[in-house]
């Protein structure tokens, strides 16, 4: 096995950490809200990935990174945790995980866009088709028209669509900047640096909209505790510190096309564990737009 096949593998398992996690997550949210899933997850996922780093590494806390680290990688906390997340799981709750994740099919889009104007990075005819093979397949989902009407219309919430779009561009920014922070760093405690801004950021948030009630209701409830329990363990805890350790050993084209897999990873959990159903052109939709994130970075 290459260094490469661990950083493909690697983000295979993200895929799957991110449906499981998700859909733990909306569930958690329709009961206790958005926010107190974000703060009680990130606590729990610290506690996770700080308890494996002592087991691995011999480190409580992430003492060993530079101030370069602790800059970017703190950055990158405060864009993907607290504002992406925040707008994402906000969006979970509005349209649904599955809706959600198909949306956040655009991030490897925005990703090349933003690799292509902060790092230089190239964006060729062919990365500009799957682009727009990506946007097709995601209009396919959240566009349609009633019966007997020719105006195309939004089939889901504004409100839901435009939070999981800026979740979106929040994970793609979040995950160039972990990339200028963490260098050769180790991943592990690269999530760690990343799970302490993501908190503070929290932290102030909630105080400044007095919701310290809020999370101390939400811990009270059994359902929606057992429910963020296992969202933080598949995400920011192992999902996140596999999407970095993916970053390690592949570019991050190739890295966030495989994790871009989701909306086609979460169809049989919707199906299985929420009773959604799933139309026909959803299936395609979500197809078509992981093939156009694999046209995009392949």
């Amino acid at each position: 096995m290459t260094l490469r096949n661990i950083g493909e593998l690697a983000a295979l398992a993200t895929a799957f950490c991110w449906s499981i996690s998700g859909i733990a997550f909306e569930k958690a949210g329709k009961k206790v809200g958005s926010l107190s899933v974000n703060y009680i997850r990130l606590i729990l996922a610290f506690i996770f990935v700080s308890l494996y780093s002592f087991i691995k590494r011999g480190l409580l806390f992430p003492i060993d990174a530079n101030i370069y680290n602790w800059f970017f990688l703190s950055i990158s906390g405060l864009i993907g945790f607290t504002l992406g997340d925040l707008f994402l799981f906000q969006a979970y709750i509005e349209v649904g995980t599955r809706i959600s994740m198909l949306i956040m099919a655009s991030s490897p889009p925005f990703t090349a866009l933003l690799g292509f104007i902060l790092l230089g990075e190239r964006l060729d005819l062919k990365g500009i088709i799957g682009m727009l093979i990506t946007i097709f397949g995601i209009a396919v989902v959240i566009l349609g028209k009633d019966e007997g009407e020719k105006r195309l219309k939004l089939n889901h919430s504004k409100k839901g669509l435009i939070f999981a779009f800026l979740g979106s561009f929040g994970q793609a920014l979040g995950l160039i900047v972990s990339k200028i922070g963490m260098k050769n760093y180790n991943a592990l405690a690269s999530t760690q640096i990343r799970i302490i801004a993501g908190l503070i950021g929290f932290t102030i948030l909630i105080i400044i909209l007095k919701k310290f009630e809020d999370i101390k209701i939400a811990f009270k409830d059994n359902m929606a505790m057992k429910d963020i329990t296992i969202g933080a363990f598949f995400g920011p805890f192992v999902g996140v510190t596999l999407s970095l350790v993916s970053l390690q050993y592949t570019s991050a084209g190739i890295s966030s096309t495989i994790a871009s897999i989701t909306p086609v990873t979460i169809i049989p959990f919707s199906v299985i564990l929420l009773k959604e159903r799933i139309k026909v052109k959803e299936i395609l939709g979500a197809i078509l737009s992981v093939m156009g994130v694999a046209i995009l970075f392949i």
